[in-house]
């Protein structure tokens, strides 16, 4: 049988070639790291995180992406179980060991016989008598590869920009004045206290603040300047500068906590999570920043608890690209001008990694099933995976597409309607019926 070929191995790239050998379908991956690196990898490990080291909540009950980290463990996601084998405490979010989880992935894909690993670029559209190939590249395509789909297609690709939180040593951290709690007291099953809190009142807030906004950042070079941010992504600064409350309502909100040396909800709160399963390592939530690295030091070691932190990682800035896919892609993720090329991946327009990985699951059971000769149904609008789906292969409008997380807005609406608080359950307990029915057929 001929190989599927896979261009890219991330997240999205590695799930696909696992849910093809699964499928009993040759694969041959293709990476150019450590050959030629990007932006933002430190490695040539398969699926690195780059960004944050958490998958967001676990929890399937109460929002869509712990009902997409549910679906896609009923489909054997490679991507879920390794998460979940180098999982670190996070509350009721799915955090792992960043290099844990790289380890774990390309150990399982380097162990399957139906997977050929090739360290190598592809720079430009892959050969002609490659007659089914996945793009999986990512939000950092090589300039070549980019440049060809962008001939091929007609359209312009978009892009947004993705900033990086900084990481600190825990050791680092003076416990004398920040404290270990989970929002509400939240926590994973077995788990504890896994946040760090650190405590500021209104004058070290304003202080801080102030800090942020007269902060030298980096410059944009002239082709960057009209790169639009992903709003769920904004750098701390761009965020500080829509008002003076703006982070006090956003990352650095105090709901759910209460310092213990006061017995009061502090005026704003910087929460770290861990960040590897050793928990020497801690970065800073939602503090993703283009601030220059001497600027970082100073400023965020104005922050009580963090004044003598040590950084194991700056924050950075990279700049991210995606394809209209409601435009260019069919219904089974296929280039309208070229069907022999699917897409998965952030390269989709999906957000975030188990959305990118879930999109990279889709593209591999559309390739097995072709190689194969089966039918292959796209999972019902009314799951996790289907309204994600459904989103970047139609229902969004082209015009206007922009990066997105999958959330319950992307489901179809109940038939027996229902007030808003009774919503998220109904719809989870119909999307896992769904699917059932689906996995069945």
């Amino acid at each position: 049988m001929r190989p599927v070929h896979i261009i890219g191995g991330g997240l999205a790239g590695s799930e696909a070639a696992w849910q093809l050998a699964r499928a009993g379908v040759p694969v041959v991956l293709h990476e150019m790291r450590p050959l030629r690196m990007t932006a933002a990898h430190l490695s040539g490990g398969l699926a690195e995180l780059v960004c944050s080291n958490s998958f967001r909540s676990d929890e399937a009950e109460k929002s869509a992406i712990g009902l997409l980290h549910e679906e896609m463990r009923r489909l054997g996601s490679l991507v879920l179980a390794a998460a979940d084998r180098c999982r670190v405490p996070a509350g009721s979010a799915l955090a792992v060991d960043r290099v844990g989880f790289s380890a774990a992935i390309e150990q399982a894909l380097a162990a399957e016989r139906l997977v050929e690993i090739r360290r190598e670029e592809i720079a430009g559209l892959p050969p002609a008598e490659w007659d089914e190939v996945i793009v999986a590249t990512g939000p950092l395509t090589s300039p070549a590869l980019a440049a060809a789909i962008r001939d091929l297609t007609g359209a312009e690709a978009l892009a947004f920009f993705d900033a990086i939180a900084p990481i600190v040593y825990r050791d680092t951290i003076d416990f004398d004045k920040a404290w270990l709690q989970s929002r509400y007291d939240k926590s994973a099953p077995g788990g504890g206290a896994d946040y760090v809190n650190c405590p500021l009142d209104r004058e070290q807030y304003e202080a801080f603040i102030a800090a942020l906004l007269a902060g030298e950042t980096i410059e944009f070079r002239e082709w960057e300047k009209t790169t639009p941010y992903f709003e769920g992504c904004l750098p701390i600064e761009v965020m500080a500068a829509r008002g003076p409350d703006t982070l006090r309502f956003g990352p650095m909100k105090p709901v759910g906590l209460r310092d213990p040396r006061t017995g009061r909800r502090p005026y704003a709160v910087v929460q770290l999570r861990q960040d590897n399963a050793l928990g020497t390592l801690f970065n800073l939530v939602g503090f993703q920043t283009k601030l220059r690295h001497g600027e970082q030091k100073r400023i965020f070691r104005l922050i009580p608890g963090l004044e003598r932190a040590e950084f194991a990682r700056f924050g950075g800035l990279h700049r991210n690209t995606f394809i209209n896919s409601p435009l260019l892609l069919d219904d089974r993720l296929r280039l309208k001008a070229m069907p022999r090329l699917r897409f998965a991946g952030q390269l989709t327009g999906v957000e975030g990694y188990v959305e990118s990985a879930a999109i990279g699951l889709l593209a591999g059971r559309f390739a097995a099933a072709a190689r194969l000769g089966c039918p292959a149904p796209p999972p019902p609008p009314t799951t996790a995976l289907g309204a994600l789906f459904a989103h970047i292969t139609g229902g969004a409008d082209a015009a206007n597409f922009q990066p997105m997380n999958v959330n319950f807005g992307l489901f179809p609406p109940l038939a027996e309607g229902g007030r808003r608080l009774d919503r998220k359950p109904l719809l989870v307990r119909r999307a896992r019926g769904d699917l059932a029915r689906w996995l069945a057929a």
